[in-house]
C-alpha cells in the first residue's frame, strides 16, 4: 500500500475490470479497494472510508444508482459511475441520485485519472473559497466578480448565478435539471432550452473560442461541467 496514497474502491461484478483498474491506479499513486456487489459496497464504504468510489450500475443484488442515493443519505465521498450502459437516461438518474461523475466503458486510463484527480480535488475542499482560479479565469465569489485575462466581465444576474453553481461544484457533471433547478427554481426542471441559451452567452463571455470551450464542457444530452486543469 502506497503511504499516503488516495483509497479507491472499486465496485463491479466483473473480475476482469476489477483486475485491470487494480493493475492500473497503483503506479498512479492510487490504494485500490474492490468489492462486487451493491451491498458490500454499503459496508465497505462504512468500515473502509474510501476518498473515492468507482461504481459499476450493473450489480447482481442491486442497481449502482440505488447505492448511490443510499450513500448520498450520509456520505459527499465522489462517485464516479463506469457502466456500459451509455443512453442518457441512465446518466442523468445516476447524476440526480447523486454520483459526480460518468463514463461509459470501454474507457481510456487517462480520462479516467483525469476524472478522479478532479473529484479528488473538489472532495478536498471542505468548502469553496472565496476567489477560484483556473487558468484565464477568476471568479471572486466574496465580490462577485468575474475576470477573464485580468479584464472584469459583465454577467447578468442569471448569468452569474449560473457560473457560480458551476463553480462550486467545479469537476462535477450538473444535469440540466440540477442546474435548472439551482438556477431558476423547482418550476423550471424542463426549461432546457433557457439553460443553453444562457450557457451560449456565458460561454461567449468567458471563453476565448465559444465553439471550442476550455472552461464549460457540454455533456451531451446530460449537462455541462466545469472543467479544472490537471
Amino acid at each position: 500500500m502506497n503511504q499516503g496514497a488516495a483509497r479507491v474502491l472499486v465496485v463491479d461484478d466483473e473480475p476482469g475490470i476489477r483486475r485491470f483498474l487494480r493493475t492500473i491506479l497503483p503506479p498512479h499513486g492510487y490504494t485500490v479497494l474492490e468489492v462486487a456487489s451493491g451491498r458490500e459496497a454499503l459496508s465497505a464504504s462504512a468500515t473502509q472510508r474510501p476518498d473515492v468510489v468507482i461504481l459499476d450500475l450493473g450489480l447482481p443484488d442491486m442497481d449502482g444508482t440505488d447505492v448511490t442515493r443510499l450513500l448520498r443519505e450520509w456520505t459527499k465521498i465522489p462517485i464516479i459511475i463506469l457502466s456500459v450502459r451509455g443512453e442518457e437516461q441512465d446518466k442523468v438518474a445516476a447524476l440526480d441520485a447523486g454520483a459526480d461523475d460518468y463514463l461509459t466503458k470501454p474507457f481510456s486510463l487517462g480520462e479516467l485519472l483525469a476524472r478522479l484527480r478532479a473529484a479528488l480535488r473538489r472532495a478536498a475542499q471542505t468548502e469553496v473559497g472565496p476567489v477560484f482560479i483556473d487558468r484565464d479565469l477568476i471568479v471572486d465569489m466574496a465580490q462577485r466578480v468575474v475576470r477573464v485575462l485580468g479584464q472584469e466581465v459583465q454577467l447578468t444576474p442569471t448569468e452569474y448565478s449560473l457560473l457560480r453553481a458551476l463553480v462550486i461544484n467545479a469537476g462535477k457533471v450538473l444535469t440540466h435539471h440540477q442546474l435548472l433547478r439551482e438556477v431558476w427554481g423547482p418550476s423550471y426542471e424542463g426549461e432546457t432550452h433557457i439553460l443553453r441559451v444562457n450557457i451560449s452567452n456565458l460561454r461567449r463571455k468567458i471563453e476565448a473560442d465559444p465553439a471550442r470551450p476550455v472552461h464549460i464542457i457540454t455533456e451531451p444530452g446530460v449537462g455541462y461541467r466545469l472543467r479544472i486543469a490537471a
